[in-house]
């Protein structure tokens, strides 16, 4: 005899909510007697972003709570990158959201344009709590006029960013997270003493194959030294806590200077087996921030195309000011900025047997 499930069945259209989901579209140039029939579009592509945004901040969420805790396992680095990837998959698709979107003509959208004023995408509360939970700081916002972004929020929404705010962001505990990663140093000889010498050695041939280049004008030669000179003082950051320290107050550089370390260490050695997932997951950091610097630029495509240079409907400088926040708001570029200080393979300082042991799956054959 079958036991009977404690739990009633569901349909379909309840589970989903689709009654009130597919009833959400009020078209505002209905209701001013003038029918846009592209309003509808507009409509449902920003509610279809909105869910997305959604999905986005249940996977920023989780990714918190894995990295707030004082001891983070092996498996939760995979779980953690799992769900990286799962965020990169949904932003491929708001990027390839404003290709439908475009199917709407400029004419289309001045049919129902001025209805919308002063409502904007620049108030999408979702997206403000995504960059706030990613680590996006009020001092590297690009403002929104002569105020910040809150002042174009309601009372209420105003809330909910700033309690997003004031929490530890992902950049906050990932930057935790690499300053407890244990560094190498082994007998007399650091890591980073031996790094250092392969350093050099690594410029002073890139400085030879510069100066001894036959099909470089003695001009040419003086412009490639010049950025040789710039690529050789930037390894400062990662060699030199003083340097590295100037760089945070000049604004350049956000990553603590052990945290930097640590990154660089996971992506010099990344074919160790234990920092695969580690590599992994600074990789999918990166993308994301890519990916969202991608569909501000795509924004920036679609929304001159659509206005021109007319102001937003919010009232900010339409594509201009979509263009400067592609420009600043990255949040994760110290770690992909790291790829400056690797080192051929062939030049990395070996690791003794015993961290080799560590980093990697080492089997003890009994009797040997």
């Amino acid at each position: 005899m079958s036991k009977e499930k404690p739990y009633p069945p569901q349909y379909y259209q309840d589970y989903l909510g689709l009654e009130k989901i597919l009833n959400s579209q009020h078209l505002i140039s209905d209701k001013y007697g003038s029918p846009a029939h592209d309003e509808m579009l507009f409509i449902i592509i920003h509610q279809v972003y909105e869910l997305w945004f959604k999905q986005i901040l249940f996977e920023l969420d989780s990714l918190i709570g894995i990295f707030c805790k004082d001891e983070i396992q092996e498996s939760d680095i995979g779980r953690a990158v799992s769900r990286l990837e799962r965020i990169i998959e949904i932003q491929k698709i708001l990027i390839d959201q404003i290709h439908v979107l475009e199917t709407m003509t400029p004419m289309d959208f001045l049919d129902f344009r001025d209805f919308l004023i002063p409502a904007s995408g620049f108030q999408s509360v979702q997206f403000r709590m995504i960059e706030n939970k990613l680590g996006l700081s009020m001092e590297n916002r690009h403002s929104y006029g002569d105020s910040d972004y809150h002042t174009s929020l309601n009372e209420l929404d105003q809330e909910k960013v700033k309690v997003s705010e004031s929490s530890d962001s992902l950049f906050d505990l990932m930057e935790k997270w690499l300053e407890r990663t244990p560094f190498l140093n082994w007998g007399k000889t650091s890591f980073w003493d031996e790094y250092e010498q392969a350093v050099v050695e690594m410029l002073r041939d890139d400085r030879h194959i510069i100066e001894t280049n036959a099909k470089l004008s003695n001009t040419q030669k003086e412009k490639h030294l010049i950025e040789y000179e710039k690529t050789e003082a930037s390894f400062g950051v990662v060699l030199s806590s003083k340097q590295h320290d100037k760089l945070v107050k000049e604004g350049k550089w956000r990553l603590s200077h052990k945290a930097t370390q640590a990154a660089l260490l996971i992506l010099l050695y990344r074919d160790q087996p234990i920092l695969y997932n580690p590599y992994q997951l600074l990789t999918k950091l990166i993308d994301v921030d890519e990916l969202f610097t991608a569909w501000r630029y795509r924004h920036v495509l679609m929304v001159s195309r659509m206005i021109g240079r007319k102001i937003g409907t919010g009232g900010s400088t339409g594509s201009d000011y979509l263009n400067k926040t592609a420009e600043k708001h990255r949040i994760f570029s110290d770690i992909s900025e790291l790829t400056t200080f690797l080192i051929p393979r062939s030049a990395l300082p070996q690791l003794p047997q015993e961290v080799a042991n560590n980093l990697g799956f080492f089997y003890h054959v009994k009797g040997k």
